[in-house]
């Protein structure tokens, strides 16, 4: 009972730890549009949780993935994004391993455009256990994937609270990415089934640490596969995505969760990461863990994102197209 009490106060200090403001940046007034927040302090609550010793590394088919999927239901519920499905969870089987990805929506506030989704999303599993190092064994997964998921919840719950899109967004947290994207794999097949009318995907991928002053805060894998990120830094108003010239050597494309999104779909789907390999030193390591989280910097992205998705789930028409690579 105190551990489920202990999570429910998580829960609620990373879901209301924001205030709202009004155009001019102050408190709103009466008749005034008030927009969420985005807090560190909220970013870091729900770090410490998913990144923490007591989710063992949250390998598919664990005691800790399962409970990093009850924290991620609470968020959703908490903030009024509801299930896609009967309920949160699309499960799946791997062997004898239980697999679950965690789908939640926001619904589009136009009347023709809500039929057409936004997908956003990030893998929650990890690798569980890694090499041994000063006694620890714990590989938590902080920047790999604990960063990414977070954005997703942190955007969801900006939109729930904002209902400023046009479009629907599912909020699609993916179990079994360390296992060859088992998870999305399987949602992209059942969305396919479903005949949902898809528009783009983002996976967000490692975004817990900024990259150097003289490179774009971001990068966008399969950059000159659409005109996603042209489009993205015309409505941020700046260059927040850029091009990444190391993504084609090391695959990157094809080697997360946007890929089965890409293939099942036939849409814009690609990864947006702050990770380039020369920024952060504990890929798959034991000290991937919530102290070597930049959390200024995930306020800062998230931030620069909002008005990049707000316009693209905005437009009147698909501006976002794919092309030849």
């Amino acid at each position: 009972m105190r551990k489920i009490v202990s999570l429910l106060i998580i829960v609620l200090v990373a879901s209301c730890a924001y205030h709202t403001k009004g155009a001019d940046g102050k408190s709103g007034k009466d008749g005034e549009t008030v927009k969420p927040v985005i807090t560190q302090e909220a970013i870091k609550a729900s770090m410490e949780y998913l990144a923490s010793d007591d989710l063992n590394g949250r390998a598919t088919g664990s005691v800790g993935i399962e409970k990093a999927a009850v924290f991620i239901e609470t968020y959703l519920k908490t903030n009024n994004i509801t299930p896609y499905f009967e309920t949160y969870r699309d499960s799946f089987k791997l062997n004898d391993l239980d697999g679950y990805n965690i789908v939640g929506m926001v619904e589009g506030n136009d009347p023709k455009l809500k039929d057409e989704f936004i997908i956003l999303g990030g893998h929650y599993d990890h690798i569980g256990k890694g090499k041994i190092v000063e006694g620890d064994s714990i590989a938590n997964g902080a920047n790999d994937d604990a960063s990414g998921t977070i954005a997703a919840m942190e955007f969801g719950k900006y939109f729930a609270q904002s209902k400023t899109n046009k479009r629907s967004i599912l909020i699609t947290l993916y179990d079994a990415e360390e296992m060859g994207l088992k998870g999305s794999a399987h949602l992209a097949a059942k969305l396919n089934e479903k005949g949902i009318n898809a528009y783009t995907m983002i996976n967000f991928e490692m975004i817990g640490v900024p990259r150097a002053q003289d490179k774009t805060m971001a990068y966008m894998s399969g950059f000159e596969r659409s005109n996603f990120a042209e489009t993205l830094n015309r409505y941020a108003g700046k260059e927040v995505i850029g091009f990444f010239p190391k993504a084609k050597g090391f695959n990157l494309f094809m080697r997360s969760d946007n890929f089965p999104f890409y293939e099942e779909l036939n849409i814009p789907a690609h990864a947006i990461s702050t990770f380039d390999f020369s920024n952060f030193d504990y890929y798959h390591h034991v000290d991937d863990e919530a102290d070597k989280m930049d959390y200024a910097h995930m306020v800062n992205f998230i931030e620069k994102m909002i008005p990049a998705l707000e316009g693209m789930m905005n437009a009147p028409t698909k501006e976002v197209i794919l092309k030849d690579e």
